[in-house]
């Protein structure tokens, strides 16, 4: 497979715009155990890290991690349950992916920090199963920053790092990308400023959909 080119997607404001939910879910948590809940610019900067780790760095390795865990878990999947409509897809990002997905030389995978669980409920509301030749998630390997996420993607669809695009908004998959020798593009519409992507790796950030297409291109 050296001629083709593995391009892995995060998840939240990359292609989903989630972050409604994610601040309902972070409020219904620390209100379910009484503590105050953290600011819409602070909620937001620990987007992409895994849950467990997104809570150290909200509340401290000694805090209620465990807890609010599992509050936002409920929380996610009630709200899930209920239909609410508080997360949607990026204008523009359900037909870029289909083209891609129908493209010979590309394979297409995912880097998240959510769970498999949440993983898979994303892809049947969107009509994605069998998209993803490849979904690595906060169950199969250390959080991002970690290159684990990365290295398990080229193990499993048999694509070097060289010839990987890590795609994503936060500083968390840019290092990761750099940390395991991937090409890192940032997106501009996503929940950490352009300034910090390029900061920790970005080698080249898009303002708009089109834009990335376009990068995808070019790269190969």
């Amino acid at each position: 497979m050296a001629n083709r080119t593995l391009l892995l997607f995060d998840l939240d404001g990359t292609l989903l715009e989630s972050a409604e939910m994610i601040l309902e879910c972070q409020r219904l948590a620390f209100t379910a155990i009484g503590l105050p809940v953290p600011s819409r610019e602070r909620g937001l900067s620990i987007v992409g890290l895994s849950l467990r780790e997104a809570f150290v760095e909200l509340v401290g390795e000694h805090g209620p991690v465990e807890e609010l865990a599992e509050a936002y878990r409920q929380s996610f999947h009630a709200l899930r349950t209920q239909g609410a409509e508080l997360e949607r897809l990026f204008p523009g990002v359900k037909p870029l992916l289909a083209e891609l997905a129908a493209s010979e030389p590309h394979c297409l995978g995912i880097a998240t920090g959510k769970s498999q669980r949440g993983v898979r409920a994303v892809l049947g509301s969107y009509g994605w199963e069998g998209v993803f030749r490849t979904i690595q998630t906060s169950d199969d390997a250390p959080s991002k920053p970690h290159p684990g996420m990365i290295e398990n993607a080229c193990r499993e669809t048999g694509i070097a790092p060289e010839r990987t695009v890590m795609i994503g908004d936060s500083s968390f998959d840019m290092k990761m990308a750099k940390a395991a020798g991937a090409h890192a593009i940032g997106v501009s519409w996503g929940f950490q400023g352009v300034d910090l992507l390029r900061e920790t790796g970005a080698n080249e950030i898009v303002e708009d959909i089109d834009a990335l297409s376009t990068a995808i291109a070019r790269f190969g």
